[in-house]
């Protein structure tokens, strides 16, 4: 019996110790950023999209995407695959990586990933992600999942029927995105349907779409019954969105860091991190957006974020957040 909104999940033979979880997103989604959240409450979080094929061919580029943060002891990496061979070939390489759960992109609706039968285009083949989850299982005995959307387009809503040959194939969790392929990430979630899939299997269910808010997160467990949250736009500058959602949950009151300056001394701690772990060139690159996003709805903001794009140093970010350390 589930006595709070806030609660451990238990996937295969792994137990989270919470059901707030950071979404993988590309180019977001990096150690640093990981790092960041899981120290502001994130109770598991997910590499950024790492392709399998990469993986087979041993590019150091993708498996340095695998790395964990230093605060990392659980880690999810996410990959993007066709089929099954791939999944073979990559598994090798992706075990010497030690996640803790391997979870199975089966919602990027990106064309140069669905062009090549990858993401949201493995909706069309619920066989293929039975065979995928199959192989993978068949090889460890680290907990698969998948994410995925209610279909390809309105016309081929099929998550029940994609949702049970995971199952079959040996899927020990499902995260569902609330929209199908061709809305992208336009137009409302559909928390329905979320509910629906969480009333039809016994696997646990992380719903994700729409959640911008502490309060959103908890009316997203309330009316759908789903045993998590994925957190995904929701985060990006807002890393904070996972200490507020634990405290409503937990206290039915949430507390709102609308402050400026403590958004920017976190997003001036994420710099640093980003600079530890890439170096100084990438991470004044890299961060501007990330750095953009912290600021979004303070005032004056607007001329905060003028001067952060044109920075080019570590020196320039320091003057430009000076006040605010």
């Amino acid at each position: 019996m589930i006595d709070s909104l806030f609660h451990s999940i238990k996937i295969g033979n792994v137990t989270i110790p919470g059901n707030l979880f950071l979404a993988p997103l590309a180019g977001f989604t990096d150690k640093a950023f990981r790092s960041i959240c899981i120290s502001k409450g994130a109770s598991f979080t997910f590499t950024e999209m790492v392709s399998a094929e990469a993986l087979a061919r041993n590019s150091e580029k993708t498996i340095k995407l695998m790395e964990r943060a230093e605060n990392e002891k659980l880690l999810g990496i996410q990959i993007f695959l066709p089929d099954a061979d791939t999944a073979k070939r990559a598994l090798p390489e992706l075990l010497k990586a030690n996640p803790t759960v391997i979870d199975i992109n089966c919602g990027c609706p990106v064309p140069k990933v669905v062009k090549n039968g990858a993401g949201s285009a493995l909706m069309r083949k619920p066989e293929v992600i039975q065979e995928i989850v199959k192989v993978i299982t068949g090889e460890t005995d680290i907990p698969v999942t998948v994410k995925l959307r209610t279909g390809w387009d309105l016309n081929s809503i099929n998550y029940l029927e994609f949702s049970e040959a995971a199952i079959r194939g040996g899927a020990s969790l499902l995260t569902m995105h609330g929209r199908t392929r061709s809305q992208g990430y336009s137009g409302e979630a559909d928390w329905e349907s979320i509910k629906n899939l969480k009333s039809k299997f016994d696997v646990p269910v992380i719903g994700s779409g729409n959640v911008f808010s502490a309060n959103e997160a908890k009316i997203m467990l309330e009316t759908t019954g789903i045993d998590g949250v994925l957190f995904a736009r929701g985060a990006m500058g807002n890393p904070f969105i996972f200490e507020d959602t634990k405290q409503l949950l937990l206290t039915d009151k949430a507390p709102s860091i609308n402050k400026i300056d403590i958004k920017i001394k976190t997003a001036w701690e994420h710099l640093l991190l980003t600079v530890k772990y890439k170096s100084e060139q990438t991470a004044c690159r890299e961060m501007k957006k990330q750095l953009c996003s912290y600021t979004k709805g303070q005032e004056g903001s607007a001329a905060l974020r003028n001067r952060i794009v044109r920075a080019e140093t570590l020196e320039e970010y320091r003057e430009i957040f000076k006040e605010y350390l």
